[in-house]
This record gives C-alpha cells, structure tokens and sequence, in this order.
C-alpha cells in the first residue's frame, strides 16, 4: 500500500468516525474533524480528479466538473466498506459516474439523435430578459412581487375569520347560560313552595324542570342573534354592514339587527378580556371600564333629560 493509499484510508476513516448516526447530531467538534479530514481527501485525490476532468472532455467546464467530483468523494465515503476493497476504488467508479453524467448533461446536442433534429440545448436563463433585453437570472422567472402581499392579507383574513368565530361563539355560550339561568329561576317560583323535611336537604334550583318549549325558544334566540351578528360583521359581498340587501324595505328588521349586534359588541369586548389570549393590560382594560361606565352615565342622563 502506497503512502497517499494509507493516507486516504485514515483520512476516510477519520471522517467516518467523526459521522453520527442517523438519529444522532453531530457535534461542533465532529464537524471541525470531519470537515478537515474531507478537504485532505480532495488534496490527496486532486492528481487523479484532474485526470478524469481531461479524460473526459470537460477541461472547458472546470468547475462545474470538480464540483461533480465533490459530490462523488463525499458519495464514495457514505458507500466505502474497507472489507470489499479499497478506497480508491470506490471513489474511481463514483468519479467516473459523476463525470459522464456531467458530460451527458451539457453535451447533449452531440450525439448523432440529436444532429438529426438539429437539437439545440437552451439555457433556462437564456429565456428570461429584463427590461433592457438583456439576459437575467432565474430569480427573475419565479419571483412575485404581489406574492407576499396577498399572503399577509389571506393571512389576516382567515385570522380574523377565526377570532371573530370564537368571539361570538363565546358570546352565544354567554346568552345561553344566562337563559336558563332565567329560565330556571322562573321554574322555581312557579313551583310551589313544599316545607323541607327534618334532616333532609333543600332540593336546588337546577332540580326544578324547564319547559321545553322554553328551551327551544332559547335555542331560536340564540341562532336569531348568531345570524344577525354574523351578518353584521361578516361584510359579505352584495350586502351592506347591517347585512341586508340593498333594495330590503324591513326598516324594523334592520334597525332591531343593529341595535343586536351593537349590544352584541359591547359584551363581546367585555368577555374578550377575560379570555386566554385576548386578554389586555390592566391599564387598558381600565381604561374601557371607565369609557363603558362613562357611557351608561350619559345614556341615564340623556334618558332622564327627555
């Protein structure tokens, strides 16, 4: 075994033991070890990668050839088994396979198929010019200026969809529990009063039973307001913010929906802060109690005015 053989088998077995398994990460150290083990392998190789450069052809694509034959080095590595056959033979046959698909790959329009069509092999970024006429890079093709625009804005589109979902779905469960709250305190002052027994419990007021035409008439308030606070802040097309068309007379209708999804927006906010996620400062949400009271006082006052 030559020197520059022994060479390349340490070097190959250093990187090797510096590589971790597939499920392993490889440490800064292995890097540094492993990098500098590689670069001695393509030392030790140069004389005979440049040999195959001029064998095949590819002196005028340089680069681009040892750039293959770093590809090959680094497959014939992750391939090597030293209990088949040495390293440089691995790496002969990964050379020569790197090399001859490099060379299919730019000398296409050579083979005799192709003389007879007269083929001619373009460059994807012979096809894109910019406004001078002057040849530019495949950037030019594939980027989009309005791209990430839209992308914000579908973004915050469906983003505000689903807040807005959740809002007024909490809100709902808020009208809902205040209902049968109601409903159930109604319930037991039409039960007649019947005297405790000695020694046992009082019975509760979710014992007392509800009506159920009560409860379905809960249920159609409930999906009458999910239906005009979705209309309301929804802004669908075709329709106004109220949610109606343009050209609907119910003047009531309409009123009684704003009316809704204004009291709708002011309980919302109200539950909004005490939700995971939506909750604000302690200044802010000061700040609102204070703009909400100020509010209801002038209402009173403007009420007792007229």
């Amino acid at each position: 075994m030559s020197k520059i053989t022994a060479a390349l088998e340490d070097a190959v077995a250093t990187v090797l033991a510096n590589t971790p398994a597939a499920d392993a990460v490889q440490t800064n150290r292995q890097r540094v070890y492993a990098d500098r083990a590689f670069a001695q392998i393509l030392k030790l190789i140069a004389p005979r990668i440049r040999h195959f450069i001029r064998q095949y052809g590819l002196t005028a694509h340089w680069d681009d050839a040892e750039q293959c034959c770093a590809i090959g080095v680094h497959r014939a590595i992750q391939a090597y088994d030293p209990a088949k056959a040495q390293f440089t033979t691995f790496v002969n046959w990964q050379l020569r396979g790197e090399l001859q698909g490099l060379r299919f790959r730019l000398m296409t329009d050579q083979r005799p198929s192709a003389r007879k069509v007269a083929a001619v092999t373009v460059s994807l970024s012979g096809l894109a010019r910019n406004e001078d006429g002057d040849e530019a890079g495949l950037e030019a093709m594939l980027i989009d200026d309005g791209a990430l625009e839209r992308t914000e804005s579908a973004a915050s589109a469906y983003l505000a969809g689903k807040t807005r979902t959740v809002l007024i779905d909490r809100y709902l469960d808020h009208l809902r529990t205040v209902g049968l709250e109601q409903l159930q305190r109604r319930a037991r002052a039409a039960e007649p009063k019947r005297a405790a027994l000695p020694g046992q419990p009082r019975l509760r007021a979710t014992l007392y039973p509800v009506d159920p035409a009560e409860l379905a008439a809960l249920e159609q308030k409930i999906v009458e307001h999910r239906d005009a606070i979705e209309r309301r802040l929804g802004g669908t097309d075709g329709h106004d913010h109220d949610g109606y068309q343009p050209g609907d007379d119910d003047a009531v209708g309409r009123e009684r929906a704003r009316q809704l999804a204004k009291r709708a927006a002011g309980t919302i906010a109200e539950l909004a802060l005490t939700m995971p996620g939506f909750g604000a400062s302690d200044a802010l949400t000061s700040r609102w109690q204070r703009a909400r009271g100020a509010t209801r006082t002038n209402a009173a006052h403007t009420g007792a005015a007229a």
